[in-house]
């Protein structure tokens, strides 16, 4: 078995049918050929790019076809679509307009997509890989276990749920930056502990910002924090690439 990872793939479905291609994960029809692989999407599938719900469709087939090998956590823009679209006349409906929501993506997601876009998961642990959306410590909020704060956030937004969750997770998940600087392996250190694994993977910060680098310079993740945080978040919608990565 490989583990493969992806974040922020902001609506650019094609990019991610290619790299999953070129992953041989899937073939040309769009049918899971990854056999015993693992495939784990860190969040983000919406916003800013032209296919959002294209690409929610694509890794719902894939799931449907492998459910124990295609696997979808939640990100700060799947909290953003979710509130907007239970709560259009709240409070994140201006900030889902800013961040680059699409009309059509929100006209889609009906009573099923809602659903599940709530019942994603937003931590897990894989062999010795903690994957997250976001490089934060703000989980900790919503428990001290992977389990804890997946079954914390699912039911602050379960069935309706209130707009006050949705509010929170979004803003929560939009915290970042915290494994880096100067104390930034202790950070990770505590963290992992916690919550188990040997390295943190995760999206949400895009690694050409965390360089000081054009996004567009960028050809691999980045590890940091003494090896113990691995970036994957290439900056696709600011013209960097959509980072298709095994991880071994």
């Amino acid at each position: 078995m490989s583990l493969y990872v992806v974040s922020d793939v902001h609506g650019y479905h094609d990019d991610l049918l290619s790299g999953l291609g070129e992953a041989g994960l899937v073939d040309g029809e769009a049918r899971w050929t990854g056999g015993a692989d693992q495939l784990w999407v860190l969040g983000d599938l919406v916003d800013r790019g032209p296919q959002g719900i294209e690409t929610v469709q694509l890794l719902r087939a894939l799931q449907r076809q492998a459910p124990d090998h295609v696997h979808v956590l939640m990100g700060n823009h799947e909290a953003l679509a979710l509130g907007t679209r239970r709560f259009p006349d709240g409070e994140l409906h201006d900030l889902w307009r800013v961040n680059g929501g699409r009309q059509r993506d929100q006209d889609a997601l009906d009573e099923d997509l809602q659903r599940w876009l709530a019942t994603l998961p937003l931590m897990a642990r894989v062999g010795d890989f903690l994957l997250a959306h976001s490089d934060t410590t703000a989980y900790r909020v919503w428990g001290g276990s992977v389990e804890e704060v997946n079954e914390t956030v699912r039911g602050m937004l379960g069935d309706p749920g209130d707009e006050d969750a949705h509010v929170e997770v979004f803003a929560r998940l939009c915290s970042r930056h915290h494994f880096a600087g100067g104390d930034g392996k202790e950070t990770a250190t505590a963290f992992l502990e916690e919550y188990g694994g040997d390295v943190l993977v995760h999206g949400h910060s895009i690694i050409g910002m965390m360089v000081g680098e054009p996004p567009r310079r960028t050809t691999r993740p980045l590890l940091y924090a003494d090896g113990l945080v691995l970036d994957i978040d290439g900056g696709r919608y600011e013209g960097g690439p959509l980072l298709v990565v095994r991880l071994d």
